[in-house]
């Protein structure tokens, strides 16, 4: 009934030293609070946890048993400032759950000071509008904020990013989809940036800086990339489809962009999966060719998801040359594909007479056709 007590105190009272007389903390458990000893902080004998911490924590209701398997250095640290984080993320507008759930993911937080809190929580609202986006993004991700802990390489990274011409819509997906991105150091983020506008030379560009943009804004992950992969990634597409440079380079720009990430090896593994259905279900290579130009995304499906998802979509009535023609109906799960059919075959659905473009539909519109469909008298 204490823990409850104090948990309870915590979500009401705005100051630290209420905060912590609201928990009841001895003398020896308020010195985890008023120190935070950072990445490279003090640590007690390697086989021997913080009690004062274990404590703190326990009142904060965070999971110690998935801390000891995520970071359990942490609970040897001699010094940490779980309790100066659970009030700066309370005033942030955080619930105790919501911090609970942050420390218990990424322990490491507590060892952040709040004078790097403030900087951060600063430099983030510089992209976000409102507390209550960053608060929200913690909840699902806490590596976002607290996995770098050098605030002046963010801040550098953040101007550079804007000075390419990225929107704040971009900064928000690259912090909440590949955070890794603003701990890389700035010359590790030019150096790729640098690359993507001689790619745009070699394959005679006229804007390298909007090419580099372009790219970067269509695909969230390429800053955490080698200029390596990427590289044989270009090579490769160019040798598979026998493109001309003026082509590739419309690809690239284009919804090509979103597979430079891939591994090569899987990259070349999904591309000769798609050659060989192709061609044994009669299609000729040009067709294949126009597929993944059309449908860049196609390759990132592997060949059982694939193989799996075409089978489903021919044994339900539907041509190969249809998917050809409208391939983001492989977008969808082979358990949608096939939940969708099953509905279709009920109401009588001609897909020669109508095409398919009723798979590629929202759940909500999918389902009010079906209703309109089966409401239709029998002929």
């Amino acid at each position: 009934m204490a823990a409850v007590s104090g948990i309870r105190a915590l979500m009401k009272v705005p100051h630290l030293l209420i905060l912590q007389q609201s928990f009841r903390l001895t003398p020896l458990q308020l010195a985890s609070t008023r120190h935070c000893s950072g990445s490279n902080g003090l640590k007690l004998p390697s086989d021997t946890e913080n009690k004062s911490l274990l404590e703190n924590l326990s009142l904060l209701g965070v999971d110690v048993k998935m801390v000891r398997q995520r970071q359990p250095g942490v609970l040897r640290k001699a010094f940490t400032n779980e309790m100066g984080l659970a009030q700066f993320l309370q005033e942030k507008g955080a619930s105790h759950k919501i911090i609970a759930s942050i420390v218990s993911r990424y322990p490491r937080a507590i060892t952040r000071s709040v004078k790097h809190l403030e900087q951060r929580w600063q430099l983030w609202r510089n992209v976000f509008n409102t507390d209550a986006e960053i608060v929200s993004i913690l909840g699902r991700s806490p590596e976002a904020f607290f996995r770098s802990s050098d605030n002046e390489n963010l801040e550098k990274n953040i101007a550079f990013l804007i000075s390419l011409g990225l929107n704040s819509k971009d900064l928000h997906r690259l912090l909440t989809t590949a955070p890794r991105t603003f701990s890389n150091s700035l010359e590790l983020n030019k150096q790729m940036v640098e690359f993507l506008e001689d790619i745009c030379h070699e394959l005679g560009g006229n804007d390298p800086e909007q090419f580099a943009k372009s790219v970067i804004s269509k695909n969230h992950y390429i800053l955490i990339r080698s200029t390596k992969r990427v590289k044989a990634n270009i090579d490769n597409l160019k040798t598979f489809l026998k493109l001309s440079d003026a082509k590739l380079l419309a690809l690239l720009q284009g919804h090509g962009a979103d597979i430079l990430d891939l591994s090569n090896e899987y990259l070349k593994k999904n591309f000769k999966n798609i050659e060989q259905k192709i061609i044994l279900l009669g299609c000729k290579k040009d067709d294949m060719k126009k597929l993944i130009i059309n449908y860049p995304m196609i390759l990132y499906i592997g060949p059982s998801t694939l193989n799996s998802k075409l089978d489903c979509l021919l044994k339900g009535g539907i041509t190969i040359k249809q998917i050809l023609e409208k391939p983001k109906v492989l977008d969808y799960s082979t358990q949608n594909i096939t939940e969708r059919l099953k509905e279709l075959q009920r109401v009588g659905y001609d897909f020669e007479k109508n095409g398919i473009n009723i798979l590629d539909s929202s759940w909500k519109r999918f389902a009010a056709k079906i209703e309109k469909l089966s409401d239709l008298p029998e002929e």
